[in-house]
């Protein structure tokens, strides 16, 4: 058991083993799950005949239900000595909403699916910021992010390179298989935490000094009247305006036009089957081994390779994109948490605004399947960097006050805003102009956080500073 320094006065807050280890196992098995399926509900609703513009509402109204649940799940998070049963109650409830969909994908169930998937998610986030504030105490904050984002996007290299080899190879059904297994081990890690082990004081931001009485916490007005939150809040509804719908638009991008390069072939192939084939000015392919006028029999016929294989499947190219980014979120997440701890956060938050939207402009001006790459990476800087600094932040920001985890899912609530919005926008962009213009639509709105918090920089400095 490892003992962590703490402040004069302070109460000296140690480290149970057994029990950090089960929260990084819960960080790593809560990946697949705390979304529900995420970006390969899209693709499986496209395949169902479902429009873009229908699926951003539907991600939309999921959105807008763990948004408007967020600030009372973390002030029950604060209150509540039962985090452990609020993780595994609420992972079971995505895996129980997330298979519904695959037996019955009507527009109403989808919806009711969503709002019970955004509920669940709402209510996991603030529950670990205080499981692991609870176990290490403020001190052991920043490096103990680190090691919890690193999990968790270890977790998602898993699930998504899972999900992409049994997707390509079983179809999309598998995708629901993996993730219910993923749910089951979250559970089994989450009963490996000692209660015991719980600081449930020290968990919700309440100071505890030796020898003196036990604070109250403060009135619930501290979270509006805090002017470094609330910047931060709306910072974070701009970037994740620019995200929210970044990543979906890219599978949606794949699946539509692998559909329409089915129906297209499907109707060549008809085309040449008619029975003045003859007649027709239709090519027709030279299988090898034939020959024709101007092409020699010897000439081979061009095979597509097995990368473009890949990437031209759905499941694939968005399993793809979810191991690029969250391979790039582990080393980042790691150096975001050891820079905290001596420099601070607004420049890890300056980092992470900047990278979308370049990812905008990229994925915008260069409609490529190899775009994924850096489109991806840059996807793994930010929210790399955004996993360490925004619980590191809100806790600096309302220590003290005993509102720390609902102060974080007050700002989870005010960026829901502009991620729930995201999707519906983007879609409807998509429909009228095109997925380039949503690209880029998107990349303008991350610009407008980057300018704010630039701007707010005095105002929110002190709650930046290293320790």
């Amino acid at each position: 058991m490892s003992t962590i320094a703490a402040a004069p006065g302070a109460q000296v807050k140690s480290t149970p083993s057994r029990s950090i280890r089960a929260l990084g196992a819960v960080n790593f098995f809560l990946a697949d799950v705390r979304d529900g399926l995420g970006p390969f509900l899209g693709i499986f609703l496209v395949g169902q005949g479902w429009s873009a513009a229908e699926i951003g509402l539907v991600m939309t109204i999921g959105g807008i239900a763990g948004m408007l649940a967020t600030t009372p799940l973390g002030a029950l998070a604060d209150a509540s000595r039962a985090k452990r049963f609020m993780v595994g109650f609420c992972a079971a409830l995505v895996i129980v909403a997330s298979l519904a969909i695959l037996f019955v994908p009507t527009f109403a169930f989808v919806t009711a699916s969503q709002i019970a998937t955004g509920i669940a998610g709402a209510a996991i986030g603030p529950a670990l910021a205080g499981l692991t504030l609870g176990l290490v105490g403020q001190k052991g904050l920043a490096p103990q992010l680190g090691r919890n984002e690193a999990w968790n996007h270890g977790g998602n290299v898993f699930a998504a390179a899972g999900a992409g080899f049994f997707g390509y190879e079983f179809g999309l059904p598998a995708v629901f298989i993996l993730m219910t297994m993923m749910a089951v081990g979250s559970i089994v890690a989450v009963l490996m935490i000692r209660p015991d082990d719980i600081d449930h004081d020290v968990a919700r931001g309440l100071d505890r000094k030796e020898g003196a009485e036990r604070e109250a916490p403060s009135g619930f007005s501290v979270l509006w009247k805090s002017r470094p939150l609330l910047i931060l809040a709306a910072t974070l509804m701009l970037f994740h305006f620019g995200n929210g719908a970044m990543l979906p638009l890219l599978g949606q991008q794949v699946a539509a036009q692998a559909e329409q390069d089915t129906t297209m072939g499907a109707a060549t192939g008809t085309a040449s089957a008619t029975p003045n084939a003859a007649a027709d000015t239709t090519t027709t392919a030279v299988s090898p081994g034939q020959s024709t006028a101007g092409r020699p029999a010897s000439e081979p016929v061009r095979q597509p390779s097995t990368l473009q294989t890949l990437l031209s499947d759905p499941v694939s190219y968005t399993a793809a994109t979810v191991i690029i980014a969250q391979l790039t979120m582990i080393p980042i997440a790691l150096v975001a948490a050891g820079f905290a701890s001596r420099r601070g956060y607004f420049l890890l938050l300056v980092a992470a605004l900047v990278a979308l939207p370049v990812r905008g402009l990229i994925a915008g001006l260069w409609p490529n399947p190899y775009a994924l790459i850096p489109v991806q990476m840059l996807d793994g800087v930010g929210a790399g960097l955004l996993g360490v600094a925004v619980p590191g932040l809100v806790a600096r920001m309302l220590r003290g006050t005993g509102h720390i985890n609902a102060g974080l899912g007050a700002v989870m609530t005010v960026q829901g805003v502009g991620a729930s919005l995201s999707p519906a926008i983007a879609g409807a962009i998509v429909t009228s102009f095109g997925y380039s213009t949503a690209y880029l639509s998107l990349a303008a709105f991350a610009m407008c956080g980057l300018v704010l918090w630039l701007v707010s920089s005095p105002k929110v400095a002190a709650a930046c500073s290293g320790d």
